[in-house]
C-alpha cells in the first residue's frame, strides 16, 4: 500500500492519538505515527506540540525512522530552539555511528538546523566528519561547512574549518574535491573580500585530475572554479584547455557550457597564430551545434549563449549557418533567437542562402516572426554591401504582396538602407509612395515621412503627401509628430515659395496647440532658426547625416567580456550582468576576460567603478511620466561637454537657441502670437509679440535663468554633519579596552574621532591602528598618537586623520570598514560602517549645462528612486543643510506647487552622483521628500540615499 493513506485522516483529537502512538513500545507503530506527523506537517498542519515525543524517537537503529525524525527536526527546530537542544546528544552520538550513512545524515541535518544555540555543539562532530575515513561523510561535511558559515561566519573562521576545507581540495576522492570546491566557492561569493580559493598550478592540477572522475554537477563546480583562475602564461592556458576539451562531449548541457566558458576565457591568452588556436575553434563548434538538437527550452538557453559567443568569436560557427535555419515546429522564442544569430553570421559567402531563407520566412503566418524576418533582410543589406541590391529587390517583392504589416516593416528598413547607401536606391521611392494610405503604425508612418522630407526635391507632390499627414496631426503619436515637423521644415528649406502656409501651419500646431514639451521645444528651435538666419537653418536641418553602422544591436564590448565569464548562468540568458537582477547584489563580483598578454592583472576587476567608468546595470525604477527633468533632458543636447561651451561659436548655434530664449518663452506665462510669414523669399520676420527671440546672442547661461532659478540664499557653509559617537568595540570583547567613535569631514579632510577608555585593571600603552582594504581606500594618514599610557578608568579623545589612497576592495556592505587596534595587551578587531557623506568632496558642484548633458547621458536603468519620510523642511533649509555636507544645489525650480532641487555631488574616487529632490512646501500634511538618483556606479545609490536621510533628519 502507498503512503497516500497518511494524508487522508482528518480526525479530531488527532494530536493526542499521535502522542500516544509515538510513545508506543512497538517499533512499527512508532514508525507509522512519525509518518503521520510528517504527512500533517507537509500539508501545513501545526504539529510542533509533538516535538518532545518525536525527538524521543531518535534513539533508533532504523535508518528510515531516523530520516523522518531528522526531517521533522529541520522544520521545527527554529520555532522550538530550547527543545531542539534535547536532540544534540543524539546528533553527537550519530556522528560516531559505525554506519557512514548515519554519520553523514547526522552532520547534514545539524547543518540544516539554523539555530545559534545548536551551532556551537556542531563544531566537534563536524571536525571529526571532515577527517572521516569514508569519502561520503567527508563530502557531506564539506557542504556542511558552507551552511555553517552562512549561519555564523566568525565561528567557522575561529574553528579553522576553512583551512580543513582547503585541505580537502587535495583529497583522493574526486567527489570530496568537487564538494570542497563548491563549498569554498559559495563562501567566497558571499564574502568577496576573503581570498579563499587561492588557486595555484598545483591545486589546478589536482582539480583537473578530479574533473575526469566526479559526477556531472561536481564537474560543473570544478569548471566554474577553473574559469576564475589566471594562468601565468599562454603555455599553462593551453595545457588547461587541452585537459578541459574532453568535457565538450559530455551528455549534460550544463557541463558543456561550463567547459565552453573556460575555453572562451583562456583563448584570450592564446596567440591566434598558434596551430592549437585553430584546432580549438574547430572543436568548439560541434558541441554547440549538438545543443540545438535538445528540447526547445534548452535550445533557447543554448541560443542565447551562442549569441554571445558569435559576437565575441564569429569564426567558431561561420560554417554552421544551416543549423540556425528555422524549423516549422520551432516555438516563436527559438525562431526569433535563431534569426538573430543568422544575421550575425551573414557574410558575403553565405548571403544568397540566407536571403532565400529570409524571403521564405516573410511569407509565414506568425506575424512577429514575419516582421523580424523583414527587418533581418534590411540588416543583411546594411551588413553585406554586395547584397544590398538583392535585398532591396526582395523587399520590393514583399511590398507587392500588399500584406499590411510586411509593407510597413519593409518601409522602416528601406529608410535605413537609404541612410547607409545614399543616392543609390532612391528610384524605389515611387513604389513606396503608392502604399502611403495603408500605413497605420507609428514607426512606419514616421519612416515614410522621413523619406518624403529627405527626398522632397525628387518627389513632385511632396507637399500634398505631407499635408495629408498634417490633417490628423493631434491624433498622431509623438514620434510621427516630431518627424512630420522636421520633414515639413526640410521641405520648406528646399521649396520655400510653395510651402510657406504648410510650414506656418505645422509650427503653429507644434508650439501653440501641443502640450508635449519635446514637440514644443523643437517647434520653437525651428521657428527661431528660420526667423533669425535661414542660411544657418539650412546648415543645421539639411546637414549631411553620418552613415549608420552595420550592427546597431551589438552588446557593448566590456559588458560582452563580462557576460562571456557568465556563460551557462542566468546572466547569459538575460544578457545582463548579475548585479542587474540579483537582489541587493550581495556577493556579486564583476568579472572580465583575461588580458591577452601574460600580465598579472586580476581576473576580477574591482566593483567600485572609477569616475565615469561603465557601471553594471542596476534594477531601475522607471521614471514617471511627470518627471519634468526627464522630459527636459530628452532634448537633443548631445554628449556631455567637457569644458565651458563657447556661446559665440557658430557650431553651437543650436545649443545657444535651445538654452537661450526658447525655453524662457516656453516657461513664461505670456506666450502668445504666431510666426508671421515674411516676403516672397520665404524668410521669416517676427510679428509683434511673437515668440521670436530677443537675446540670440545672449551668453549660454542666461537662457536657464527662470528654468534653473538659483536662489540667493542657497548654500552657506555650515560644516558637514557629524553623527554622535557610538561604541564600536565593547570592553568585554577587548580585555577592558572600550573604543567609541564617529567620522567627520571638515575643510576637505576626513578624520576618525575616537574615545579610548581603559576599563581594565592594568595600564595600556603602545597603541597602533590599521585598516583592512575597503571600498573607497580609506586609510590612516598618520599613526595613532596616544601620548601618555592610559591608566585604569581613564579615557582619551583622539582625532585620527584619514586619507583615501589606501588599497581598494569592494566590501559588503559598501561602507564597511574593518579595523585592527593593537596595544601592549593584545590585538583587537572590530568593524564599523562609515557614513558616505564624509567622502563627498568640496568641488562637487557641477555646471548646469554639464548637469543636463550628464543626466541625459547616464542610462535610465541607472536611476533609482527613494522616499525620505517625515521631513518638514522647506527647499531653502534642505539646500542649505545639504550644502554643509558638500551636496550642492545646481538649480531650483517650482513646478505645480512642488519645489524641485537639482543637485550634484562627487565622491573621493571621482564618481559623480546627480539628484532630483521634490519637496511639497504648500502641503503641511505631506512631509515626504522624493529623491531620484542617477549615477554611473548605481551600487552607491542606496548609501547616498542613507546619507541624505541622515543629514536631513539630524
Amino acid at each position: 500500500m502507498t503512503d497516500s493513506k497518511y494524508f487522508t485522516t482528518t480526525k479530531k483529537g488527532e494530536i493526542f492519538e499521535l502522542k500516544a502512538e509515538l510513545n508506543s513500545d512497538k517499533k512499527e507503530k512508532k514508525k507509522e505515527a512519525v509518518k503521520k506527523v510528517i504527512a500533517s506537517m507537509t500539508v501545513g498542519k501545526d504539529v510542533s506540540a509533538l516535538f518532545p515525543d518525536v525527538v524521543n524517537c531518535m534513539q533508533t537503529d532504523n535508518l528510515e525512522l531516523k530520516k523522518l525524525v531528522y526531517l521533522y527536526l529541520m522544520n521545527y527546530a527554529k520555532s522550538q530552539p530550547d527543545m531542539a537542544i534535547m536532540a544534540v546528544n543524539t546528533f553527537v552520538k550519530d556522528c560516531e555511528d559505525p554506519n557512514p550513512l548515519i554519520r553523514a545524515l547526522a552532520v547534514r541535518t545539524m547543518g540544516c538546523i539554523r539555530v545559534d544555540k545548536i551551532t556551537e555543539y556542531l563544531c566537534e562532530p563536524l571536525r571529526k566528519c571532515l577527517k572521516d575515513e569514508d569519502p561520503y561523510v567527508r563530502k557531506t561535511a564539506a557542504v556542511c561547512v558552507a551552511k555553517l558559515h552562512d549561519i555564523n561566519a566568525q565561528l567557522v573562521e575561529d574553528q579553522g574549518f576553512l583551512d580543513t576545507l582547503k585541505d580537502l581540495i587535495s583529497d583522493s576522492n574526486p567527489m570530496v574535491v568537487a564538494n570542497a570546491v563548491a563549498a569554498l566557492s559559495e563562501i567566497a561569493e558571499s564574502h568577496p573580500s576573503s581570498n579563499l580559493l587561492d588557486l595555484n598550478p598545483q591545486s589546478i592540477n589536482k582539480l583537473l585530475t578530479a574533473l575526469n572522475e566526479c559526477t556531472e554537477w561536481g564537474q560543473i563546480f570544478i569548471l566554474d572554479c577553473l574559469a576564475n583562475y589566471m594562468p601565468k602564461d599562454d603555455r599553462e592556458a593551453q595545457s588547461i584547455c587541452e585537459r578541459v576539451t574532453p568535457r565538450l562531449s559530455h551528455a549534460n548541457s550544463a557541463v558543456v557550457l561550463s567547459a565552453v566558458k573556460v575555453l572562451m576565457k583562456f583563448m584570450e591568452m592564446l596567440s591566434k597564430d598558434l596551430d592549437y588556436y585553430g584546432t580549438l575553434l574547430k572543436k568548439l563548434a560541434p558541441p554547440l551545434v549538438t545543443l540545438l538538437s535538445a528540447e526547445p527550452e534548452l535550445q533557447y538557453v543554448a541560443l542565447r549563449n551562442i549569441n554571445l559567443i558569435v559576437q565575441k568569436r564569429p569564426e567558431i560557427l561561420k560554417h554552421e549557418m544551416k543549423v540556425f535555419f528555422v524549423k516549422y515546429n520551432d516555438p516563436i522564442y527559438v525562431k526569433l533567437e535563431k534569426l538573430d544569430i543568422m544575421i550575425r553570421l551573414a557574410s558575403q559567402a553565405n548571403i544568397a542562402q540566407v536571403l532565400a531563407e529570409l524571403k521564405e520566412y516573410a511569407t509565414e503566418v506568425d506575424v512577429d516572426f514575419v516582421r523580424k524576418a523583414v527587418r533581418a533582410i534590411g540588416r543583411c543589406a546594411i551588413k553585406v554591401e554586395q547584397s544590398a541590391e538583392r535585398c532591396v529587390s526582395t523587399l520590393l517583392d514583399l511590398i507587392q504582396t500588399k500584406v499590411n504589416y510586411v509593407v510597413q516593416e519593409a518601409i522602416v528598413v528601406i529608410k535605413d538602407i537609404f541612410r547607409k547607401y545614399p543616392n543609390k536606391y532612391e528610384s524605389v521611392i515611387a513604389t513606396l509612395c503608392e502604399n502611403l494610405d495603408s500605413l497605420d503604425e507609428p514607426e512606419a508612418r514616421a519612416a515614410m515621412i522621413w523619406i518624403v522630407g529627405e527626398y522632397a526635391e525628387r518627389i513632385d507632390n511632396a507637399d500634398e503627401l505631407l499635408e495629408s499627414f498634417l490633417e490628423g496631426f493631434h491624433d498622431e503619436s509623438t514620434q510621427v509628430q516630431l518627424q512630420l515637423l522636421t520633414a515639413i521644415v526640410k521641405l520648406f528649406l528646399k521649396k520655400p515659395t510653395e510651402t510657406q502656409e504648410l510650414v506656418q501651419q505645422v509650427l503653429s500646431l507644434a508650439t501653440q496647440d501641443s502640450d508635449n514639451p519635446d514637440l514644443r521645444d523643437r517647434g520653437y528651435i525651428y521657428w527661431r532658426l528660420l526667423s533669425t538666419d535661414p542660411v544657418a537653418a539650412k546648415e543645421v536641418v539639411l546637414a549631411e547625416k553620418p552613415l549608420i553602422s552595420e550592427e546597431t544591436d551589438l552588446i557593448e564590448p566590456t559588458l560582452l567580456d563580462e557576460l562571456i565569464c557568465y556563460i551557462g548562468t542566468l546572466a547569459s540568458v538575460y544578457h545582463k550582468p548579475p548585479s542587474a537582477f540579483v537582489e541587493g547584489s550581495r556577493g556579486v563580483t564583476h568579472k572580465s576576460l583575461l588580458p591577452r598578454t601574460g600580465s598579472n592583472e586580476s581576473v576580477e576587476s574591482p566593483d567600485t567603478a572609477p569616475a565615469g567608468g561603465p557601471a553594471a546595470d542596476q534594477p531601475s525604477v522607471i521614471p514617471t511620466q511627470g518627471d519634468l527633468l526627464g522630459d527636459l533632458l530628452n532634448l537633443d543636447l548631445g554628449p556631455p561637454v567637457s569644458g565651458p561651451p563657447m556661446a559665440t561659436a557658430p557650431v553651437q548655434m543650436g545649443a545657444v537657441d535651445l538654452l537661450g530664449g526658447g525655453l524662457d518663452i516656453l516657461l513664461r506665462s505670456d506666450v502668445g502670437g504666431s510666426p508671421a510669414m515674411g516676403g516672397s523669399d520665404g524668410s521669416f520676420t517676427p510679428a509683434p509679440n511673437t515668440a521670436a527671440p530677443t537675446n540670440v546672442g545672449a551668453p549660454l547661461g542666461t537662457g536657464l535663468g527662470d528654468l534653473f532659478d538659483l536662489t540667493g540664499g542657497v548654500g552657506t557653509l555650515s560644516g558637514s554633519y557629524v553623527a554622535p559617537k557610538t561604541v564600536w568595540l565593547p570592553a568585554m570583547k577587548a580585555k577592558g579596552l572600550e573604543i567609541s567613535g564617529t567620522f567627520s569631514r571638515q575643510v576637505g579632510s576626513i578624520s576618525m574621532d575616537l574615545v579610548l577608555t581603559n576599563k581594565a585593571l592594568q595600564v595600556m600603552s603602545d597603541f597602533a591602528i590599521q585598516f583592512n582594504r575597503n571600498s573607497f581606500g580609506l586609510a590612516p594618514a598618520a599613526p595613532l598618537q596616544v601620548h601618555a599610557p592610559l591608566a585604569p578608568n581613564q579615557s582619551v579623545e583622539i582625532s585620527l586623520p584619514l586619507n583615501t589612497v589606501g588599497s581598494v576592495m569592494k566590501m559588503d556592505p559598501l561602507n564597511n570598514l574593518q579595523v585592527a587596534v593593537k596595544n601592549n595587551i593584545d590585538v583587537f578587531y572590530f568593524s564599523t560602517l562609515y557614513p558616505l557623506h564624509i567622502l563627498f568632496v568640496e568641488d562637487g558642484k557641477m555646471e548646469r549645462q554639464m548637469f543636463l548633458a550628464t543626466w541625459k547621458d547616464i542610462p535610465n536603468e541607472n536611476e533609482t528612486q527613494f522616499q525620505i519620510k517625515d521631513c518638514s523642511l522647506n527647499a531653502d533649509a534642505v539646500s542649505s543643510k545639504l550644502q554643509g555636507s558638500n551636496i550642492f544645489t545646481v538649480a531650483k525650480r517650482n513646478v505645480e506647487g512642488q519645489d524641485m532641487l537639482y543637485q550634484s555631488l562627487k565622491l573621493t574616487n571621482g564618481i559623480w552622483v546627480l539628484a532630483e529632490l521634490r519637496i511639497q512646501p504648500s502641503n503641511p500634511n505631506f512631509t515626504d521628500l522624493e529623491l531620484s538618483l542617477k549615477c554611473r556606479a548605481p551600487e552607491v545609490s542606496q548609501y547616498i540615499f542613507q546619507a541624505y536621510e541622515t543629514i536631513l533628519k539630524n
